[in-house]
């Protein structure tokens, strides 16, 4: 033969490649992205769609893009590609943090290993070199993912524009009311010298030192008590002590008299109990019963300093643990403030900046210097004030504790509370608590519990501390005379706001009072001349809350509100909060219409990542080793509501779905070589039923996927979409498709049905899959459509209403149930080794006459054999309501073209002998050839 026969063929014709060089493959695709000019492309083509603005919350620029990072901006990109298909216009502006203590903690690092110090403003020249550099590092990786955004219109919070509308938005505040100086508790990190935040802080467990410590009454006996008399207070920071003024007990608790060795002991009678339990006192008694209400005023003695601590009310003491009464040190906790506050204690907190006992002639001399701070699980001034309590015969007794107590987020150790001058917004005054619960109830929350978080945060969270001991920032614009008097106007902060858009925030570190104020008309009593500049810089929650102001009303293509805010589950106390504050206030509402929190990467066992595990953490790993669209398709593959784990063994199930579908995609590229959709395309309605069955089935595939899209529910799109590929298609449709597709007539009716209803599902499924496997599929869809830029210029499939046709679907679904039986026989026939492959058989079907389903395969008698992947298929009538189904081998000789069995074969020259079929279908494939009539 001059052509083998397996040359004859209509095999798939196509080099879309598979997934072994899918790294490079991206590659190529992202370098020819880069060029083409896609976001204003898709931009253009929306321009007269409805806006749909997703707002950026901008990660730090402190190091590479981590792959908790990547989650948040692939299923940010995974929106916006789908609203731009529905015909959105969908600007992405992407934005940088670039200020704050993490960029400035890390340069001040390095310039202490290099052994170098700068003054300020060098030092805020450095950090803004550290942030560009790794906001060029983070761009490439972003892009890499496939994030596709507006990069030459970013916004960064160090530009001299941004930080000026910063300052105005500060300058409302000032407006209203909100902003004051005061000396209360803060959270203070003592490696960083600085005050935190609440969205600074994160728990962790600790182990600390629990003590139970006697304050005596000296005049107990005269005031009607057992005597000696003590309070009993317990704590779990026994450093606090030296700043202890009062003893606090709940009004409407009872508390008893505990006798014991000739002392004794007042706690609150639920816990006397537990007390003697724990503290050891074997043999105790119990004696007379006071209502708290009436210990207010006893005046107890500290037990190591000259001075007495007076028994105050507070209702928030509890019977939970320790002894129901709470030592009291109104400079080291907010409770401990506001109890102060209203019997007039001293706002006492002799620390430095260090954490050290300072010299004031109240701490005993053994203290100052020590410092407060916990390491390696130490702290030095607990084990000295406990050393001082056994002294001193005022320990009771000491244990160890475990709880949970806030940290820094950037150095990792405990931080203390820590009462000292500081700024504060007001979050009570004019109504802007009220107004800020207002504005959450006009939001879409996703998940719904995302209001109640929220609203927590809003009712919970004390006066806001926006001071930071800090460089690089954005300084508060605040002056102060020579009396200590603070100028802070917002004319005036509105003014210096006009100035910092043009010159940037070095200005502040720059200039003197006199040059930044050259030209700002001054309130009345302040003199340019006389002031000095405040040294501390905004919270950069404030920076970051201020988008909302700086990005979404300034940049004309974007609206306030935005239509979407959607960031961790973390933000509801972060990001979510802080804009919401500046948008309430600055603007009237909240800055977004719906919110959506998605969870962390964890590890299989759903615990932390950490650094210790020696894994790989950063994005651009994981793309080095899978690709973009495998870390794509894993993190839209899983319920973003909940925490995602990733392992190796995570990733290659990933994988494993991955080549399904690029296998799919290549399956119908590769049998479309062909075909011309103009020309070569089958009606509808002339179209064989299991084309018909396919294009149903693809038309649910739409409206199902666009509902889980719709919803937020990508891992829901991803299931559907796997499902399609790995079952409709590649189990069920193209498996039966492969004979007509390989061994017809290359232009007979049945072939060119199935690549029309090929072609149909491709242009769905592609556009489906583009959303999330963004280069995939605009790598496949040029293959089919090379004039075409991008998938993504195109529109999100519709259902065509011709597709739904429910009775062709049901006669088929019927005709597959039986199928399932027939497979069974035919594994039982090769298992008992009585044939090979399926094509060696022949089915043999009985039934009644007036079965429905007999009758059904009566009506489909002709395509069984297709349908059943087998040579042949007889049906018999008899008597029995049941079907019978027997299997066998199949008669006559097989086509070494189709490998079908056939009654006989026919030569034809050139290519031997063949079954008339294939006879057929070389006449029309080769018609020069000289074909036998014999």
């Amino acid at each position: 033969m001059v052509v083998a026969l397996k040359d004859t063929l209509n095999l798939p014709e196509t080099d879309f490649p598979m997934r072994a060089n899918l790294v490079e493959r991206e590659s190529l695709e992202f370098e020819a992205r880069e060029k083409s000019g896609l976001y204003r492309k898709i931009l253009e083509k929306n321009k007269n769609g409805p806006p749909y603005i997703l707002h950026d919350g901008p990660p730090f620029t402190n190091g590479d893009v981590h792959i908790g990072t990547a989650l948040n901006k692939i299923l940010k990109d995974t929106i916006v590609r789908y609203k731009s298909m529905r015909g959105f216009r969908t600007p992405y502006i992407p934005g940088w943090d670039c200020h704050g203590l993490p960029i400035e903690h890390k340069v001040s690092k390095e310039l202490q290993e290099k052994k170098k110090e700068l003054d300020p403003l060098s030092l805020r020249k450095a950090c803004a070199a550290f942030s560009e550099k790794y906001i060029g590092i983070q761009r490439k990786q972003f892009k890499r993912l496939g994030i596709l955004a507006d990069w030459e219109h970013e916004y960064k919070t160090m530009d001299p524009g941004y930080e000026a509308e910063v300052l105005r938005t500060f300058a409302a505040f000032v407006e209203q009311g909100l902003v004051y100086r005061g000396k209360k508790p803060v959270y203070w990190s003592i490696p960083c010298a600085t005050a935190l935040a609440e969205a600074e802080i994160e728990y962790q467990e600790r182990v600390s030192p629990s003590v139970y410590v006697k304050f005596l009454v000296p005049e107990a006996k005269s005031l009607g008590f057992s005597y000696p008399l003590n309070f009993v207070i317990w704590t779990t920071t026994p450093w606090t002590l030296p700043a202890n003024l009062a003893i606090a007990v709940n009004p409407k608790i009872n508390y008893q008299e505990i006798y014991y060795k000739d002392e004794t002991f007042l706690v609150a009678e639920e816990l006397a109990e537990q007390f003697i339990k724990t503290c050891k006192l074997e043999g105790a008694q119990r004696h007379k019963i006071h209502l708290g209400k009436e210990l207010e005023g006893i005046k107890a003695r500290h037990p190591f300093i000259d001075r007495d601590s007076t028994v105050v009310l507070a209702d928030y003491v509890t019977t939970d643990t320790g002894t129901g009464c709470v030592h009291i040190a109104p400079g080291h906790g907010q409770d401990d403030y506001l109890i102060g506050l209203k019997y007039n204690l001293e706002i006492y907190s002799p620390l430095d900046d260090r954490g050290c006992y300072l010299s004031d002639g109240k701490i005993p001399d053994r203290l100052v210097g020590i410092s407060v701070l916990e390491t390696a699980g130490k702290c030095p001034a607990n084990e000295e004030v406990i050393k001082i309590l056994e002294e001193n015969n005022a320990l009771l007794f000491k244990e160890t504790f475990k709880h949970q107590y806030p940290f820094c987020w950037r150095s990792k150790t405990p931080v203390i509370f820590r009462a000292m001058d500081q700024w504060f917004i007001s979050l009570d005054a004019n109504g802007t608590r009220e107004r800020a619960l207002d504005a959450i109830k006009t939001v879409h929350w996703i998940p719904e519990w995302g209001q109640a978080r929220i609203g927590g945060s809003i009712e919970s969270r004390p006066d806001w501390c926006i001071s930071r001991q800090r460089s690089w920032g954005v300084p508060i614009p605040v002056f102060y005379d020579k009396e200590g008097r603070a100028l802070i106007d917002p004319s005036v902060i509105r003014e210096i706001a006009n100035k910092i858009e043009k010159e940037g925030t070095n200005l502040w570190y720059s200039a003197s009072p006199e040059e930044i104020l050259k030209g700002v008309k001054l309130p009345q009593g302040f003199e340019a001349a006389t002031l000095t500049k405040g040294m501390d810089t905004l919270d950069v929650w404030i920076e970051s809350g201020s988008s909302n102001q700086a990005v979404l009303k300034k940049n004309p293509e974007l609206n306030w509100p935005a239509d979407l805010y959607f960031e961790g589950s973390d933000q509801h106390r972060g990001w979510f909060l802080s804009s919401l504050w500046m948008s309430v206030v600055g603007s009237g509402g909240a800055p977004y219409k719906t919110v959506i929190t998605h969870g962390f990467i964890v590890k299989e066992d759903k615990t932390k990542i950490s650094k210790s595990d020696k894994k790989p953490q950063t994005a651009d790993s994981y793309i080095a080793k899978y690709g973009a669209d495998i870390i794509r398709l894993w993190i839209n593959s899983e319920d973003f509501r909940s925490d995602i784990p990733i392992s190796e063994g995570i990733l290659q199930q990933v994988v494993q779905s991955y080549r399904t579908i690029r296998n799919t995609l290549k399956f119908q590229l590769g049998n479309l070589y062909d075909f011309n959709y103009e020309k070569d395309r089958v009606e509808i309605k002339s179209m064989t039923p299991i084309d018909k069955w396919v294009l149903h089935n693809t038309a649910n595939l739409i409206n199902d996927v666009t509902e889980a899209y719709e919803n937020y529910q990508f891992h829901k799109a991803y299931q559907q979409i796997s499902r399609f590929c790995s079952v409709i298609l590649s189990a069920i449709y193209h498996d039966i498709l492969k004979d007509r597709l390989y061994t017809f007539a290359p232009n007979a009716p049945e072939r060119r049905s199935s690549q029309t209803a090929i072609y149909e599902v491709f242009q769905v499924l592609v556009r489906l899959l583009a959303p999330v496997l963004t280069f995939t599929a605009d790598e496949a869809f040029r293959f089919l459509e090379p004039e075409s830029m991008s998938v993504h210029l195109q529109s999100w499939p519709k259902v065509n209403s011709q597709w739904i046709n429910k009775s062709v679907v049901e006669e088929i679904e019927k005709i597959f149930r039986v199928k399932d039986r027939v497979n069974e026989r035919l594994e039982e026939a090769r298992q008992n080794k009585l044939l090979g492959q399926s094509l060696d058989a022949q089915v043999v079907i009985q039934g009644s006459a007036a079965d429905p389903v007999f009758q059904l395969l009566k009506k489909y008698e002709s395509l069984l054999p297709e349908f059943f992947i087998v040579s042949q298929v007889k049906l018999h009538e008899h008597s029995e309501s049941e079907l019978n189904i027997t299997v066998k081998r199949a008669e006559g000789v097989r086509c070494p073209r189709s490998w079908r069995w056939v009654p006989s074969l026919v030569f034809v020259e050139n290519f031997g002998e063949v079954s008339p079929r294939c006879k057929e279908a070389l006449i029309e494939k080769y018609p020069n050839n000289t074909v036998s009539q014999s």
